[in-house]
């Protein structure tokens, strides 16, 4: 089993390429939940849906996140009574929010409601929360302290981020069999998300830096950081005023003791020998997921690599 560390867009994309090479039955999704908010009184979880929709077919495919040819009549009609309607929902994933907010106040764990959503989408692969327990990442900017919804979709993640924290990370426990699948992988995975604010919160889960870190497996990572930019999303800008390097050799201090082998793009070629001075083994190929072959291609490497280092 390959144990995966996902946060949105970037993770599902890659997700899709690796469960299509590789048995989806056997691929493991640890997702991130900090980036969980209530919106209209329903509980969001931005990261698990995106990635059960890529793995169901369902994503838009333009955006990422959502569903495919989505109407918006709902919010449309929010708008006309008065509400803010910054947050996009479309009307057939406000059945996915409504649905998880019911089992939720019903007292069902998000974990096993992930597990019944996803069965019902079809997605074969195990998909499974951080933890049950509630953690809301905040950005701390000049502006004051944000969601990471207000300053991401809000404000358009515009703000200067000075530093970010987990709240709720330190009295929260792993979900259910969480610890169990990371000690029984084959593998593990860090997705090309962003190491800050979309695994940072996995790995502030009591119990999961240190399983990963006693491993007895191998783990890749892909950068998400290709020639100095963000593939997707805030990564770069964040990194940048956080302080620390926006490239690959960036990725690689974050992740360092974590990570065998660091997966990145042919642009960054010249960083491997520093990468490599961190412990790290380095592979070097076409990180850009432009369209499915390479995305498979991107899978067939990381799968290549964890076995290799295995063996």
């Amino acid at each position: 089993m390959i144990l995966t560390l996902a946060g949105g867009v970037g993770a599902a994309r890659f997700l899709d390429g690796l469960t299509r090479v590789f048995p989806p039955g056997e691929v493991y999704v640890l997702g991130n939940t900090a980036d969980d908010t209530e919106i209209y009184g329903l509980h969001i979880s931005p990261d698990l849906d995106t990635v059960m929709y890529t793995l169901a077919g369902l994503a838009n495919p333009v955006e990422g996140w959502g569903i495919h040819n989505d109407t918006f009549e709902s919010l449309a009609a929010l708008g006309r009574l008065g509400e803010e309607v910054w947050f996009r929902l479309g009307d057939r994933d406000l059945a996915t929010h409504i649905f998880r907010s019911n089992q939720l106040r019903a007292g069902s764990s998000l974990s096993t409601i992930t597990a019944q959503m996803a069965k019902q989408l079809g997605v074969r692969s195990s998909v499974v929360p951080m933890s049950d327990d509630p953690i809301r990442t905040i950005v701390y900017t000049k502006h004051g302290d944000l969601a990471f919804q207000t300053y991401f979709v809000r404000r358009r993640a515009k703000d200067r981020v000075l530093g970010v924290t987990f709240q709720g990370a330190l009295e929260s426990r792993p979900a259910p069999g969480v610890l169990k699948a990371i000690r029984g992988a084959a593998g593990i995975v860090f997705c090309p998300s962003n190491p800050l604010i979309s695994v940072g919160p996995i790995l502030a889960v009591p119990g999961i830096r240190a399983a990963i870190a006693g491993r007895k497996c191998p783990s890749v990572a892909i950068s998400p950081i290709v020639g100095g930019q963000a593939i997707k999303g805030p990564a770069a800008r964040m990194m940048k005023t956080m302080g620390m390097e926006v490239s690959a050799l960036g990725v690689a201090r974050i992740y360092q003791e974590l990570v065998d082998v660091l997966v990145i793009d042919t642009v960054d070629a010249d960083l491997a020998p520093a990468i490599e001075k961190l412990g790290m083994k380095v592979v070097v190929t076409n990180t850009m997921m432009t369209g499915l072959p390479v995305k498979k291609a991107l899978a067939r490497t990381v799968v290549k690599a964890l076995q290799k280092f295995r063996a």
